[in-house]
């Protein structure tokens, strides 16, 4: 009797581990297959530019920066920040609340989780330093192609609407007058869109914030006993100048005159 319940319980095991074995392994996501676009996984940045950028967030392949970018948006982090580096047909970043593209959260960085996802335009993938464990809260989005960078940068989305509101972020590094993420927030959450108007006084209002929590400069006294002796020259000296005519300014020339080099990855 214990012989045969030896023998069941062999064969339930047998069976039982074919089974398992016979069980199809859960595929790994393709970059060619675009999932529904649900509300949980759509991220919206209203922009100074004057109107809402919408973004397909892909936890299926990058899990955990999509959960920070949630966790940020939802903290109101993004709202205000400005656009800090914004490179003609390369991409715009943003995300560092500092505005120098130094800062982060205040939350850990993440670990990379680099995907087969490419680098096309509208792009949305996380800045780093050059240590890919140094991502945080900056992101940017591309302009333009740009496939070398695939593998190097954890791709998270892209903008499925609202493109043009990007392509008229201010460029420079930093621009002149930058623009800014007015307000983020995620679809799930329905927060309605900003008019026009609304984004433009908003923008203003945050840019005059900003402005007034900057630190002013110290002013320059200068201490009578640094200050530099003058003498008076003789009289014949002064004449000697009168006379001389002025010296020309020299002007760099623009044949020789190099251009400042611009880097083609995005920093953080």
């Amino acid at each position: 009797m214990k012989l045969k319940s030896l023998l069941a319980a062999l064969a339930a095991l047998f069976f039982a581990g074919f089974a398992a074995a016979q069980e199809p392994a859960t595929p790994a996501p393709s970059p060619a297959v675009t999932p529904e676009l649900t509300p949980e996984n759509t991220w919206h940045l209203d922009l100074s530019t004057g109107g809402r950028v919408s973004i397909q967030l892909r936890p299926d392949f990058a899990p955990n920066h999509v959960e920070r970018i949630k966790t940020l948006t939802r903290q109101g982090f993004y709202d205000g920040i400005i656009f800090h580096r914004v490179i003609e047909g390369f991409m715009a970043q943003t995300g560092d609340p500092t505005g120098t593209g130094q800062g982060g959260s205040e939350l850990p960085d993440l670990a990379p989780e680099f995907n087969a996802l490419p680098h096309v335009r509208g792009t949305v993938a996380a800045a780093r330093a050059q240590d890919p464990n140094s991502a945080n809260s900056q992101f940017y989005i591309m302009l333009a192609p740009r496939l070398s960078l695939d593998g190097d940068y954890t791709v998270f989305g892209r903008v499925v609407g609202g493109m043009q509101y990007v392509d008229s972020i201010a460029r420079g590094e930093p621009p002149l007058e930058p623009s800014r993420i007015v307000r983020a927030s995620i679809g799930s959450d329905n927060v309605a869109p900003m008019t026009a108007a609304e984004l433009q006084a908003a923008a203003a209002q945050q840019a005059a914030a900003a402005a007034a929590a900057r630190p002013a400069p110290e002013p320059f006294v200068q201490s009578l006993t640094d200050a530099p002796i003058t003498e008076t020259p003789p009289a014949e000296a002064v004449a000697d100048e009168s006379e001389a005519e002025p010296a020309a300014e020299s002007t760099p020339d623009a044949e020789t005159a190099e251009e400042p080099e611009t880097a083609d990855t995005p920093q953080a």
